[in-house]
């Protein structure tokens, strides 16, 4: 659902569990009140520090005027700052450089997502799915991210999963109007998958490395 001048994102998922966390408190300062909010710097799409796409997150209760976001956005002085304000079980994000509000940007999202949902794999453990699956918009060389989070098989974090892009590529294929894909799994090992839609089939394709070979007796 888009409103108007934001985007109301669900993390689609089998099945979705969030903490909503209070992050927000009004202090009293020598220039009057002011409203103190958590906020996270994330370098997105890479696996190291000081490497990938960086951008600030910032948490509310609700949004504050315009004018305050975009200046927290020119301090920042990154490409974007997210403002995220949970709305039930989703969350509605703002993007913004620091000049102006831009419509979507991928890798302040999957840094919001990071921020966010750091699972709760017991959490997750409980419900009456077996898995959860998170996705965002990619940027750069990647059409979609997601990652996939499975504690009552067995596998907390799984890094990357076929399965899970098995049902990712047809709900893609219907938000971005195309069927064919490059998508990363931002799993702590992270990997690359090549997706396309063929009717009601899905074709994946990937590389391999060899690691070990050798014999075994059974």
């Amino acid at each position: 659902m888009i409103l108007p001048g934001m985007l109301c994102w669900q993390l689609w998922a089998l099945s979705v569990h969030v903490r909503v966390i209070r992050v927000c408190d009004t202090v009293r300062t020598f220039a009057g009140l002011a409203m103190r909010a958590a906020i996270f710097q994330v370098d997105a799409f890479t696996r190291r520090r000081f490497a990938g796409n960086p951008a600030a997150v910032m948490l509310l209760d609700e949004y504050p005027a315009e004018a305050l976001m975009q200046a927290v956005a020119a301090e920042n002085n990154l490409a974007e700052t997210a403002f995220i304000v949970a709305h039930g079980d989703d969350y509605r994000i703002r993007w913004f450089t620091p000049s102006v509000e831009v419509p979507l940007c991928g890798h302040a999202t999957l840094a919001s997502a990071a921020v966010v949902l750091e699972p709760d794999l017991a959490a997750i453990a409980r419900l009456d799915r077996s898995g959860v699956i998170v996705t965002a918009a990619g940027s750069g060389d990647y059409d979609f991210v997601s990652r996939y989070f499975a504690p009552a098989k067995g596998i907390p974090e799984d890094p990357v999963t076929g399965g899970a892009h098995c049902m990712l590529v047809p709900y893609w294929a219907e938000q971005l109007k195309r069927s064919a894909f490059r998508a990363y799994q931002a799993s702590p090992r992270g990997g690359e998958i090549v997706c396309r839609l063929k009717g009601e089939r899905v074709e994946l394709e990937g590389a391999c490395v060899f690691y070990m070979e050798g014999t075994a007796e059974i």
